[in-house]
């Protein structure tokens, strides 16, 4: 009760004389008005960013200038609106204004809509120069004229400093492909794969779909995209992520990984303290939107939409389907350690909490001798497990009580911190990073809150790593947040023996650890939500690869591009080892387009499987294989391209289906196409989107990647990161009940394939 005596600002009794007695709390008045300070400085930030969003690529500074023209115009008895003053004057305002009065109002609101509409005028014009992609389909050094002229005229509109969101309103809406071609290219990609009778049987569906069916859902799908800002987005996170009643640890959820060849603090406390502020500080920009968008080719602007949820977001179980909240700010940290949970705030009497200070609290965490009950361990479990019986238990159990108070402190969270109790490192003595991998994708299925954002997890040594649930945003957007805060980790360093720089001097508030009431009912759905999650985990094989023989320099000395090198090679691995290819699936972002996400490239064409077959036939020469190499590439380069730009095949094809299930309308072409398996899934991570950390001054400062769950029982999930010019790292997941998938297995024939295509061209 001593916090809740503590928490009153102004008491008062009444003496048995009638007087009043106030007791004012000083502390809690300044409080208070703090917090009142802090919310209106945040309100007129985001009052002045949004006038900077809606009128870049010009400043609302430049609404003055264009005033002061026109009255100077106006008073030098020269008329730039050529009469439309006038008629303003004479029209709109009362007649009981004078003539010097009524010339005034009638040149400020003229002026104003001149500034309007030079504002929408530049806006279209950049909307309409962006939908410009030939530059995506150019050879690398060789720039056409319509490309290099357009490219400056796109500096010159992106000259002045953006802002995060400044691009928004000028990006281009994703376009629709027409049916025909997205029926075309699915055919094509496909044919590699199909015997002939199997190929002219779903040639026949597909044709059938296009005169029947296909044209009405086409054109809902066509009013949708012009009532919506994405046509794509927001089913998909609705029905690929939310709607999905299986448990999101490993299915779902992804991991990144700390950089390996450097550390800058072995102490666990330390690097959680400089780690959190250096989050929080990236979190501050975010909300002054003061952070650069990325640039693609370093002129276009890519969709910001994704970072606006990173932070103070939560996914909340649902009995059919699962909803994102997100708040607007958070002004505290959850966090998890041996089953004990604790609110830590970020700020104290209106100061934010040092990295010292924040030490000091971890450090206290981590010396606290309670220990939690089995339920209070297993209690995340919830969070692992199947989504329907979580969304149950909390509508049951936690709607009342000290249970709600402590799921509202976690769930409000900026995010989460686990200080793990185990080690995990790679040096001289341990080149094994498949056990760090694991313990970051899924840990013990109990010491994660896989429903937060991210879970920033800190390794008894120091190490790093996160877990991130993906519903919200895709996996660049998580590296560029580590990017950030490595780079701010870095510049905020640490003493010569590992602890934060400086001396804690504040008087700290006490431990606040969530407390819970669990009955014997609920502890009987947490342990079979951790029954679920364990089965998943003891399943998962993931091994990790490190390829160091040769990298991104070996193959651009190939005139090949790096990805579509290792996509192939990728698919000379799987043939190797399943005697034949398979549908794969690559995924690309379309954030090229206003509120895009990722799109689909199918890796596995007629020109790669033709160079797979012809790989380890003795008969074929060199040359020929060489030239079926950077055929297969070469398409693979313009699948990838058409992805980017809007024309791919699987969203178009995910969305058509999603009509004809509002429709209630069956497709049999539809069904098959989205009942297919994705028996290899794979995803490259980028090595860096800025340039807070210089990779090529300072190589070891790169991340080790991250990686996902296998998508099929039978097939692999492959993540991978180009690090340098002679780095590659590969994380490779697949389940062990399968008797034909082995990641480690795999991992080798991709090491394998990657130096047989090497081989070709020395």
């Amino acid at each position: 009760m001593a916090e809740a005596h503590q928490a009153v600002a102004l008491k008062f009794t009444i003496t048995h004389e009638g007087k009043i007695d106030l007791d004012v709390n000083h502390e809690m008045l300044k409080e208070i008005y703090q917090t009142g300070r802090r919310t209106w400085i945040k309100k007129l930030k985001r009052l002045q960013n949004r006038m900077h969003r809606n009128t870049y690529p010009v400043s609302p500074a430049t609404w003055l200038a264009v005033l002061t023209a026109v009255l100077a115009c106006v008073y030098a008895q020269m008329d730039p609106s050529m009469g439309l003053i006038e008629i303003i004057r004479s029209n709109l305002l009362p007649s009981s204004f004078n003539k010097l009065t009524g010339t005034f109002i009638s040149s400020f609101l003229f002026a104003s809509f001149l500034w309007l509409g030079i504002i929408i005028f530049l806006r279209y014009s950049l909307k309409a120069l962006l939908y410009y992609k030939g530059y995506m389909y150019e050879p690398r050094g060789r720039t056409s004229w319509s490309t290099t002229i357009w490219m400056a005229v796109m500096k010159t509109f992106c000259a002045k400093k953006p802002g995060l969101y400044s691009y928004q309103g000028s990006l281009p809406n994703m376009p629709v492909p027409a049916l025909k071609d997205t029926t075309a290219r699915y055919l094509k990609s496909v044919r590699g794969l199909l015997e002939d009778d199997e190929y002219d049987r779903i040639s026949k569906l597909a044709k059938e779909f296009e005169d029947t069916v296909g044209p009405r859902f086409q054109r809902y799908l066509y009013l949708k995209w012009l009532w919506s800002t994405n046509y794509v987005s927001d089913w998909w996170e609705e029905y690929v992520y939310l709607r999905g009643r299986s448990p999101i640890m490993v299915n779902s959820n992804y991991y990144g990984m700390d950089t390996i060849t450097c550390q800058l603090s072995y102490i666990q406390a330390a690097r959680a303290a400089n780690c959190v502020v250096a989050l929080l500080q990236f979190r501050k920009l975010l909300d002054r939107e003061d952070v650069k968008p990325i640039m693609g080719a370093g002129t276009v602007p890519l969709c910001s939409w994704q970072y606006e949820r990173v932070f103070n977001t939560t996914r909340l179980p649902g009995i059919e389907t699962d909803r994102n909240v997100h708040l607007n700010d958070s002004r505290h940290i959850a966090v998890l350690n041996r089953g004990r949970f604790y609110k830590v705030p970020l700020q104290l009497n209106g100061s934010t909490l040092e990295p010292c200070d924040l030490e000091k609290i971890f450090t206290s965490i981590l010396e606290d001798t309670y220990e939690p009950t089995e339920a209070e361990l297993h209690l995340p479990a919830l969070t692992a497990g199947e989504r329907t019986p979580w969304a149950s238990a909390r509508k049951r159990f936690f709607s009342s009580g000290c249970n709600k108070t402590s799921l509202d402190v976690i769930e409000g969270a900026a995010f989460v911190l686990v200080l793990d109790t185990e080690e995990y490192d790679y040096n001289e003595k341990n080149f094994n990073l498949d056990d760090y991998g694991k313990a970051l994708l899924h840990g013990k299925c109990y010491d994660r809150w896989f429903d937060k954002s991210f879970n920033l997890v800190v390794f008894t040594n120091g190490r790093i790593g996160c877990n991130a649930e993906h519903s919200y945003a895709d996996a660049p957007i998580v590296a560029h947040l580590y990017e950030e805060a490595m780079s701010n980790d870095k510049s905020m360093g640490y003493n010569d023996d590992g602890h934060c720089k400086g001396v804690s001097t504040k008087n700290l508030p006490q431990l606040n650890r969530l407390k819970w009431d669990i009955p014997e009912e609920l502890h009987g759905i947490i342990e079979e939500s951790y029954s679920v999650a364990k089965k998943i985990a003891d399943d998962l094989d993931l091994h990790i690869l490190i390829h160091n023989n040769f990298g991104k320099g070996a193959m651009k000395k190939c005139k090949v591009s790096p990805d579509a090198f290792i996509q192939n090679s990728m698919q000379l691995a799987f043939r190797r080892e399943a005697g034949k290819n398979c549908l794969t699936y690559e995924s690309c972002m379309t954030r090229l387009f206003r509120e895009g996400r990722t799109e689909t490239v199918r890796p596995c064409t007629v020109e790669s499987v033709n160079f797979c077959k012809a790989m380890d036939d003795p008969n074929v020469s060199v040359e020929e294989k060489i030239a079926l190499f950077k055929a297969a590439t070469d398409v693979h380069v313009k699948s990838y391209c058409d992805a980017m730009c809007g024309k791919g095949v699987d969203r178009h094809l995910f969305t058509l289906y999603v009509v004809s299930r509002y429709l209630e309308v069956d497709s049999p072409f539809l069904k098959e196409v989205l009942s297919q398996p994705w028996q290899l899934s794979t995803s490259q991570t980028p090595a860096t989107q800025t340039n807070r950390v210089d990779l090529k001054k300072y190589p070891y400062y790169s991340s080790a990647g991250g990686g996902f769950g296998p998508v099929a029982d039978n097939g692999y999930g492959v993540s991978y990161i180009i690090t340098g010019e002679d780095n590659i790292f590969f994380h490779v997941s697949c389940k062990k009940s399968c008797p034909t998938t082995d990641a480690a297995r795999f991992a080798d024939n991709i090491k394998k394939a990657l130096a047989d295509v090497l081989a070709l061209f020395n």
